[in-house]
């Protein structure tokens, strides 16, 4: 995402609630995860299962109401706060009555990703009370790699206290100095770490490294790199084809980087790569998502989209949008405006029940969204 994008509970359900968060607390030994994810699927119902794959915004401006809906009726897993929200304690607060809605009914008892976007400068969801300003990324890319870790873990630790458990950070995109401000999603905002891959690489490993020692999930985006585009897709289709990206750029190397340290999910750009894939944006390429960064870069965690509700994606019909990405090996769709998630949850059930290989895939993606909710201390296992 880029500056752009920017309740009552029944008793019944806090009270499971309360139950799995304290049953969840400590994270399970990597050697269970998997097995822990697998036993959660086998009691979760196919409804539940399917809704693990869907990530909708919080926004400040209109609370949590809608959301807390869609987690009790449509089985909603993960959910991203967008809009500017302010304070510490509002935010702590937002948090627990979100996670409130965790039941057996509602989640298969499993707990929520809460996401948010904080990166430093112009890209940072939770201000005010309780959260460092932080800097522009290309200003924190001039730490040293201790000095940036340190920095990471402090803001980890600020997301942590507020009930965030994963940030969609850093950003892998490297922008060429030649480019700079004129590439309109990253280098007009100052959200790249350098213009050079191996100097965005160091940073965005060091990043990774300090909101893991905080407990906090990483994301790597905008994968394969939105440096050399001049629009940006959250608005515009225009100007968002990169006609250099290759298969061996070394653009790619950031991302690569930061898989070695850790990370928790890597985000897919929204922008056109035709040396790469001539038919499609890279968040619905089979080529890019599971050849490239499945195949060739070794990714075998979660893939999470861009918001699903940019003006780059707007041709395709909401429910296509969600099957187009979840068959091209994709797992966590994201989506900013609530409204849309009945209708991509909706047409992802009816391509399961048609389509034996979607169905698969299906299968697989919720294996790994429950393999990374089990990493983060998320489902109960005993």
């Amino acid at each position: 995402m880029t500056p752009s994008s920017a309740s009552s509970s029944a008793a019944s359900a806090s009270s499971e609630a309360a139950s799995a968060t304290s049953s969840a607390s400590a994270m399970p030994p990597r050697q269970d995860v998997a097995a822990c994810a697998s036993s959660t699927l086998a009691r979760m119902t196919p409804a539940q299962r399917i809704g693990q794959l869907f990530m909708v915004g919080v926004k400040s401006q209109y609370g949590p109401a809608t959301v807390e809906r869609l987690i009790r009726q449509d089985h909603v897993g993960n959910v991203i706060y967008l809009g500017d929200w302010s304070g510490m304690t509002t935010v702590q607060q937002v948090s627990e009555g979100l996670q409130s809605q965790v039941s057996s009914a509602a989640t298969g008892g499993v707990r929520l990703v809460i996401a948010t976007d904080q990166e430093g400068g112009a890209v940072q969801e939770l201000r005010g009370s309780g959260f460092t300003t932080l800097l522009p990324a290309i200003d924190q890319g001039r730490m040293t790699s201790a000095q940036l870790t340190a920095y990471a873990r402090n803001f980890g630790g600020q997301l942590k206290q507020a009930g965030v458990n994963v940030d969609l950070a850093p950003v892998a995109d490297t922008v060429p100095a030649s480019i700079g401000l004129a590439n309109g999603p990253i280098g007009r905002f100052g959200r790249e770490y350098a213009n050079q891959p191996q100097a965005v690489g160091s940073a965005v490993q060091s990043v990774v490294r300090g909101l893991t020692a905080a407990g906090v999930g990483s994301t790597l985006k905008h994968f394969p790199g939105l440096g050399r585009i001049s629009g940006n897709t959250d608005v515009t289709s225009v100007g968002i084809t990169d006609t250099q990206m290759t298969a061996n750029d070394p653009y790619l190397q950031a991302f690569s980087d930061g898989i070695k340290a850790g990370a928790s999910m890597v985000m897919m750009s929204s922008a056109d790569y035709p040396k790469l894939d001539p038919n499609n944006p890279a968040v619905f390429s089979p080529a890019i998502v599971d050849g490239l960064l499945r195949g060739r870069l070794g990714w075998h965690g979660v893939v999470v989209t861009d918001d699903m509700g940019a003006v780059a994606v707007a041709d395709v019909p909401a429910g296509q949008r969600a099957t187009r990405f979840i068959g091209a090996g994709g797992d966590l769709v994201l989506i900013g405006k609530a409204s849309d998630a009945p209708t991509m949850i909706a047409a992802v059930t009816q391509k399961v029940s048609q389509d034996p290989a979607f169905a698969g895939a299906v299968a697989a993606s919720e294996r790994r969204v429950l393999t990374l909710k089990a990493s983060l201390g998320l489902l109960s296992c005993s």
